[in-house]
């Protein structure tokens, strides 16, 4: 449970130091969302919902844009929440592997690490 809790304590100190930069790809995405909901007509409910499924690549295609502009800013808006995703990953893996240095023997690391050598 410790491992846990010092886990998301420093994954959770990880996103706040990427908070500008997590706040703008996210900003970008509602922006230009509700670009294309309003060359689409669609509601900003709608349009937001869509700009975040599309984001994620999920892509549920309930959805979708009909114009060549709006299709054009669908890329965009996917390829930044590649960019916002990425960022999230990298977040995780970096506090996952702090985590572990601080609760993993350095022992048992190398015991570890010349069997794999061996192999």
């Amino acid at each position: 449970m410790e491992f846990s809790i010092t886990f998301f304590q420093l994954f959770f100190i990880g996103v706040y130091l990427g908070l500008p930069l997590l706040a703008v790809l996210c900003f970008v995405i509602i922006g230009l969302g509700l670009v294309v909901g309003r060359l689409e007509s669609w509601s900003r409910f709608d349009s937001i919902y869509w700009a975040f499924i599309t984001a994620l690549t999920v892509g549920y295609g309930d959805i979708r844009p009909l114009k060549k502009p709006s299709k054009v800013l669908a890329v965009i808006i996917a390829w930044t929440g590649i960019l916002l995703t990425g960022l999230l990953v990298a977040i995780a893996v970096k506090t996952a592997s702090i985590t572990l240095e601080i609760f993993i023997d350095p022992n048992v690391i190398e015991q570890i690490e010349k069997r794999v050598s061996k192999a």
